[in-house]
């Protein structure tokens, strides 16, 4: 799997994130954040600014949401692409089950790896297995920057 620049280069910012604690609601390198603040802090690094206010949100918003705010978001300002093709660098978004919006995301990397906040750990790769494919809901490519 042969990523493009952009997504080499989102790669790179996100393993830098790697070890970074879980908190929810956070986006600061090194210092806290949970998945949605790991691609928010991607995004600033990327474009200097973050597109849009995510607010303040609980634990259980996904359980409570009547649409898909992750998804919706990532339509206005991301690429959407096809499950098959998948690159490192991509974002994915999961969902925990049926009936519910998606609210995990994550960085796909190498090997069948992917790279997210977890809730109980830091910013960790974890492998791509079946139990975590299954839950995809949707695969989005950041925008190039513009020049």
């Amino acid at each position: 799997m042969t990523a493009a620049p952009l997504n080499d280069k989102v790669l790179a910012i996100a393993e830098k994130w790697l070890g970074t604690p879980y908190r929810h609601g956070a986006s600061r390198l090194q210092v806290g954040c949970d998945c949605l603040g790991l691609i928010r802090g991607i995004w600033r690094e990327l474009y200097g600014t973050e597109p849009e206010d995510a607010g303040t949100y609980s634990r259980d918003w996904a359980e409570l949401a009547q649409d898909e705010p992750l998804i919706d978001a990532a339509r206005r300002h991301m690429h959407l692409k096809p499950q098959s093709e998948i690159q490192a660098g991509d974002i994915l978004i999961f969902r925990w089950r049926d009936g519910v919006a998606a609210k995990h995301l994550g960085i796909m990397a190498e090997n069948n790896r992917f790279i997210h906040a977890y809730e109980g750990h830091s910013v960790t790769l974890s492998a791509l297995v079946p139990q975590w494919r299954q839950r995809i809901a949707a695969v989005f490519s950041f925008p190039n920057p513009s020049v």
